[in-house]
């Protein structure tokens, strides 16, 4: 009788795990695809000219931005987070972007090439914390990765709103800087609220930010391409 390979079961059991991760990135590929495509059109309104706010869509080929003014009459940002904190300490950038996401992709994974096995593991199921990246600008120049969009000061209102409860404040009310880390000369890092995972990415708060000003949006995408579909 022929002996049966004892190795057998093992391999077995790896190559259906193996399918079944396969089988699980293709789902949620394929869902990010078509929920991408599903368009949330808010409830725009027109702002009056000398009412109107520009906010910039701004995408790295990877992740997103929402860029705002950093002084308008209903918002002054330097009274919540400081050109100070940032290397360069340039007062002459009169525009400020945010984004959330993963403390350990934002912190230890300046480039692609450096990310961990780990890192990544931690930010896709619920491990890690979370950190707001603030980087001042000149006027973003609108293209492919740049969108302008004008709001009302009521659809501003609802923005400013949206990004500041996603900072963990101290006990006096201000933001806590994780000093010693940025990307260049005119951004720094603050501690944030919530946990980035699969479902909640850095992409996903974007498009959440944009509905909450009654803009275009996705119906939910964890890519920048979700929300350009839809410019």
């Amino acid at each position: 009788m022929r002996k049966s390979n004892p190795l057998y079961p093992v391999a077995a059991a790896v190559a259906y795990t193996g399918a079944g991760i396969i089988g699980l990135v293709a789902l949620y590929v394929a869902a990010s695809v078509v929920l991408s495509a599903v368009p949330v059109a808010g409830e725009k309104a027109t702002p009056a000219p000398s009412e109107a706010v520009e906010v910039y869509l701004l995408s790295n080929g990877v992740h997103t931005d929402l860029v705002l003014p950093v002084r308008n009459a209903q918002q002054d940002w330097t009274r919540f987070i400081s050109y100070a904190d940032t290397p360069a300490n340039d007062t002459s950038q009169y525009f400020v972007g945010f984004g959330w996401g993963d403390r350990g992709f934002y912190l230890d994974t300046p480039t692609w090439a450096e990310l961990e096995l780990s890192t990544g593991l931690k930010a896709m199921f619920w491990l890690g914390t979370t950190a707001m990246h603030t980087t001042f600008h000149h006027q973003p120049e609108v293209g492919p990765k740049c969108v302008l969009l004008t709001l009302t000061p009521a659809e501003y209102a609802r923005l400013v709103r949206f990004i500041e409860t996603k900072f963990d404040l101290d006990a006096s009310g201000r933001p806590q800087q994780i000093k010693g880390h940025s990307y260049g000369q005119n951004d720094a890092f603050y501690v944030a609220n919530g946990t980035y995972n699969l479902f909640d990415t850095c992409n996903s708060w974007t498009n959440r930010g944009l509905k909450a000003a009654g803009q275009r949006a996705a119906l939910w995408t964890p890519f920048d391409f979700g929300m350009f579909w839809h410019y």
